[in-house]
């Protein structure tokens, strides 16, 4: 569990880093795979040696966790333009309903019942983000930044459900996943306002540290974490991300979110957290014989 945290609090950095670098999303999401690539085929090779070749279940899971890895990035990074980073961040993380739905279907891990209950809350905190009740949203497009943070969502559930499926290693399944991903961004970016190929200095700086921190380190972490607990607390602890970033994104960036905003992100994290818990277990009489 603290591995996941720690992993978190390092991807938390993630949205901040994307604003400061200033590049268009496809160029942000194309250039934190393709720097993390080196240093990520680095790791698998050392855990290759220790551990022998990935199963081939394994990698396809992972070439497929590439590939839904990178719409993940493409619609959050746009999110991020049109809402900012902090809420960009938190509808992100709406994968913690996904992820436990999901989970139950595929690994039989049944979901507690206050989930149900904690679901229209969740939603309810989503409609107060986008702005549709509120004449001072932040965002140049609040409206547009929701529907880019649902299919965030969707896209980072599937990512983590077929790393968690494919292998309980970290290096060599995030190698794979990452090179996939780069490539699939390159070739896709044109649907997403295309990519500059060779941003300037000093975007390099901050695309670089995207790229080792959360995308190396923080991804890492994670990934270790996912096969070693259930798929539904790992997408829990995961909530330290968005409660982080906006944060980071207020004192860093400025970010100045409205009233309802603000409400609808403590409604989005209360909804989960209750939605998360598990049920209390039932006390089973003990039966004394004589």
């Amino acid at each position: 569990m603290l591995i996941a945290i720690i992993g978190a609090l390092v991807i938390s950095t993630s949205a901040p880093l994307v604003r400061l670098s200033g590049v268009s999303p496809a160029t942000s999401a194309l250039f934190r795979c393709a720097y993390a690539v080196p240093p990520m085929l680095l790791l698998a090779w050392l855990e290759r040696r220790r551990l022998g070749p990935l199963p081939r279940r394994a990698v396809l899971m992972s070439w497929g966790a590439g590939a839904v890895f990178s719409l993940d990035l493409l619609f959050w990074h746009h999110a991020i333009d049109y809402v900012g980073a902090g809420l960009a961040t938190v509808l992100g993380n709406l994968q913690v309903f996904i992820v436990a739905f999901a989970a139950w279907a595929l690994f039989g891990e049944r979901p507690s019942t206050p989930l149900m209950a904690g679901t229209p809350v969740v939603f309810a905190g989503v409609v107060l983000i986008s702005g549709v009740f509120d004449s001072a949203a932040y965002g140049s497009d609040p409206l547009l930044g929701v529907a880019a943070g649902v299919a965030t969502s969707l896209s980072y559930a599937a990512y983590l459900l077929l790393l968690k499926g494919g292998s309980d290693r970290a290096a060599g399944p995030l190698a794979h996943a990452t090179v996939v991903a780069t490539v699939a961004i390159a070739l896709l970016s044109p649907l997403f306002g295309g990519a500059e190929f060779v941003p300037s200095w000093p975007a390099h700086g901050w695309l670089l540290v995207l790229a080792l921190g959360p995308q190396v380190l923080g991804w890492t972490l994670i990934t270790y974490t996912l096969p070693r607990q259930p798929a539904a607390l790992t997408s829990l602890l995961l909530l330290v991300q968005p409660m982080s970033t906006v944060a980071i994104s207020t004192v860093a960036l400025g970010e100045r979110p409205s009233v309802l905003q603000l409400a609808g992100c403590v409604v989005v994290v209360l909804g989960v957290l209750y939605g998360s818990r598990r049920p209390a277990a039932a006390k089973v009489p003990v039966q004394v014989d004589g």
